[in-house]
């Protein structure tokens, strides 16, 4: 059934509005402004509305059952998500990037069918087919207006749920009986196939009229010409969020018809599994048991039972108590001057405090401009936030150095490294603290520069006493999900880490791994005997995960130094990596404060022996990349990175990766490799990519720490677009540097 004229020009309007929108995402999308964030249909003054965080749909990402909707939760929300709709079995993972980009990453089990023809290869196993999703947001609801979003699902996928779609959304707030938020959509593809609509985008030309059949083989690439092409469908529904506190009720039309399912390898070839469809209307339940837990149950195509759960959380605002000393209160100085002060004492109240492990003290005094500097280099051992540290150190500064001292300077420095000095106005921060100056603010009081080289008035030198030794024992789970001989393949080992400083610029270090339980042995890429046109740097990874329980896995002399306040440089050479040796050496350009980095570096990289830690095999391989790094302001708190240059199979090309640091310190990112090798060169897959979440050990503990945990996931390892796993990154060793927004 066609749409009626006046629906027609109401969705062509809808239309070109997102249209519009997408047309500029990249400068549009993320300047939503927050001065509008209120500007959503609220419920009427007095009633309670829980707003965030919105339920998921069967495939993951806010929806109703099998459609989208406009809706996003708050930035950092994820939302790990599990739905059985007996055909399909699909696990999710959703996560808010940003309050107007929603990501999700999924599997979906095709219960009937194979992972492939050939049993030898993927044995019983069903086909896992994974895919990923994309949703913006183009209009915030308002009073009169809708929320409108546009979305990209199985992106980059094998194309058997890909589809586009264009949603609204819009709340109905009642006294007594609740919220009724109302969506409508106009899907293509996967979400268009009931072809009960008229495809507006043809307006444009004819060749949105038709969508090009079969996917690429392998799948893996983003099919920028089906988008929004062929046949369009219109869904849409309803969600009621009861009285009944946790409690709602979904109501859709389902987009799709099912006429065009296809199973790649039906278990039954001779009776291919058919879904059948007696009703076009799906309904469910979803029910918060808790803050962390929501239950699912539906009944969908008018004949089919479903059910799931879902697990949320913010990321952005986990928080962990801490038991730090807190700072201290403001008081005048009992020293009469500047030998009068325990510089023992004041060393360990900062490292205890404030994180801040002194290492040299310097103090100059100018007697005719009646100025008195006391500097401090210190690394940093603990504290990520280092407003907090500084704001901490300042204050015991300021208790324990005489009254005449006009100036504190702590200098960070980190492996012989200057990287950032904290400067703080002595006078002015005092009378702040203690409330002689009413409108003076603290905050005030700091500046940042380039770290002071060492002076001739050097009055304690702790350099030697401590970090020259140090050691920890971490878990540590390599994993790898969608394999053909195995769904998840996994290792999880403990790692002994250890250094010794020669000195500040000069240390060794080494890394051993033990393995506790693992099976990479059902890992069975192995290309031996066929004619594979790249070397074999990754796909190896059962013989080096699978044949050693005790390895090393790197050891290597570091060098680190500077050729000025802004050029950083690194030399190393030894066990680089779990399959890699070599040497090689990085430089960096990174001015304090800036949004933009440069940096190079260039490996001449060996392959290790899998089963011997110590020795070698003949490939080699001279790698390295120039990177640039930009955190935008139009994004805030992300980070950009470009890497261009030859890779470990001696391939040659570009890495993209992008990231987003949430309130908590949370990370998340994404990233993708395309190089000068082919699709039938670098296999299924067709190009490297990933993401990961990068999370600070301190969510966990009472006590700050600088330590993270990364979890990744990549879900084809191919032998294309690989790089080498430095141990040293001096754009992260020299994070304390970047730009963040009112630093002067």
């Amino acid at each position: 059934m066609k749409l009626k004229p006046l629906a027609l020009v109401t969705l062509k309007a809808a239309v070109l509005t997102a249209t519009y929108s997408v047309a500029g995402a990249g400068v549009l999308l993320p300047l939503t402004p927050e001065a509008h964030a209120q500007d959503r249909s609220e419920p009427p003054t007095g009633q309670s509305f829980q707003r965030d965080p919105y339920t998921t749909s069967d495939y993951g990402g806010v929806g109703l059952l099998q459609t989208p909707t406009a809706r996003m939760n708050s930035e950092g929300h994820l939302t790990l998500g599990y739905y059985d709709t007996d055909d399909y079995r699909r696990t999710s993972i959703t996560l808010q990037l940003f309050d107007w980009m929603e990501a999700t990453a999924r599997y979906t089990d095709l219960r009937y069918s194979f992972y492939s023809r050939d049993p030898e290869f993927s044995g019983d196993q069903t086909l896992k087919d994974k895919g990923f999703d994309l949703k913006f947001r183009a209009l915030k609801e308002s009073k009169w207006l809708p929320e409108v979003a546009i979305g990209l699902r199985d992106l980059g996928g094998t194309g058997l749920f890909g589809g586009e779609y264009i949603v609204g959304s819009k709340a109905w707030h009642t006294e007594n009986l609740g919220t009724f938020d109302f969506h409508l959509g106009l899907g293509f593809g996967y979400l268009g196939r009931r072809d009960n609509s008229y495809n507006p985008f043809c307006e444009i030309t004819d060749e949105f009229c038709g969508r090009p059949r079969g996917s690429t083989p392998g799948g893996g690439d983003i099919e920028w010409d089906k988008m929004f092409k062929g046949p369009a469908a219109t869904f849409g529904g309803v969600e009621w969020r009861t009285p009944i506190q946790g409690l709602r009720l979904k109501a859709e039309y389902d987009p799709n018809d099912y006429q065009s399912e296809r199973l790649p390898a039906p278990i039954d070839p001779e009776n291919p599994r058919q879904i059948v469809q007696d009703s076009f209307w799906n309904f469910g339940a979803e029910y918060a048991y808790n803050n962390l837990i929501n239950l699912k149950l539906g009944y969908q195509r008018g004949n089919t039972m479903t059910f799931g759960f879902s697990l949320r959380y913010n990321l952005a605002t986990a928080y962990q108590v801490k038991t730090e000393p807190p700072l201290r209160d403001a008081k005048r100085s009992s020293a009469q001057g500047f030998s009068d002060a325990d510089l023992n004492r004041l060393s360990q109240a900062l490292l205890n405090e404030t994180g801040f492990a002194v290492k040299a003290v310097e103090h100059d005094k100018n007697e005719a401009v009646q100025q008195e500097r006391v500097t401090l280099y210190a690394e940093q051992t603990r504290y990520r936030d280092r407003e907090d540290a500084v704001q901490k150190a300042a204050r015991i500064l300021s208790n324990e150095l005489p009254e005449d001292v006009t100036r504190y300077e702590i200098a960070e420095i980190k492996d012989g490294l200057g990287i950032v000095q904290y400067n703080v106005n002595a006078p002015f921060y005092k009378s702040a603290a203690r409330g002689e100056r009413f409108y003076r603010e603290e905050d005030d009081a700091f500046t940042l520069s380039n770290v002071r080289p060492f002076g001739s008035n050097m009055v304690s030198e702790q350099r030697e006493a401590r970090t020259k030794f140090g050691y920890s024992i971490t878990p540590n789970l390599s994993q790898s999900f969608g394999g053909a001989e195995d769904f998840y393949i996994y290792q999880l080992a403990m790692m002994g880490e250890g250094y010794y400083h020669f000195t500040p610029n000069l240390r060794v270090s080494g890394t051993v791994g033990v393995n506790i339980v693992n099976n990479y042995d059902e890992f069975n890429f192995l290309v031996d005997d066929l004619e594979n046109p790249l070397p074999r740097v990754r796909t190896r990874i059962r013989e080096y995960y699978d044949n050693q329980d005790l390895w090393l896995q790197n050891l290597q002399l570091v060098y680190t130094d500077q050729a000025s306040d802004n050029v950083y440089y690194a030399l190393y050479g030894g066990y680089l990596e779990r399959i890699f040796g070599g040497v090689g050496g990085e430089i960096l350009y990174r001015p304090l404060n800036s949004r933009f980095a440069f940096g190079v570096d260039l490996n001449w990289a060996k392959q290790r022996e899998p089963d011997n830690s110590f020795g070698f095999e003949d490939y080699d391989v001279l790698t390295g990349h120039a990177s640039v790094y930009w955190q935008p302001a139009q994004l805030p708190n992300s980070l950009i990175k470009l890497q261009a240059g030859r890779f470990l199979a001696g391939d040659e090309g570009v890495q993209v990766d992008f990231s987003h640091q949430f309130d908590s310190g949370v990370r998340a990112g994404a990233y993708a490799a395309f190089t000068n090798v082919s699709r039938e060169e670098y296999g299924e897959g067709g190009f490297t990519k990933g993401f990961y979440i990068s999370i600070p050990f301190d969510l966990f503990t009472v006590r700050n720490t600088l330590a993270r945990g990364r979890v990744g996931w990549q879900p084809i390892t191919r032998d294309g677009g690989q790089m080498l796993n430095r141990s040293i990154n001096l754009y992260e060793t020299t994070e304390a540097r970047g730009y963040k927004a009112g630093q002067n």
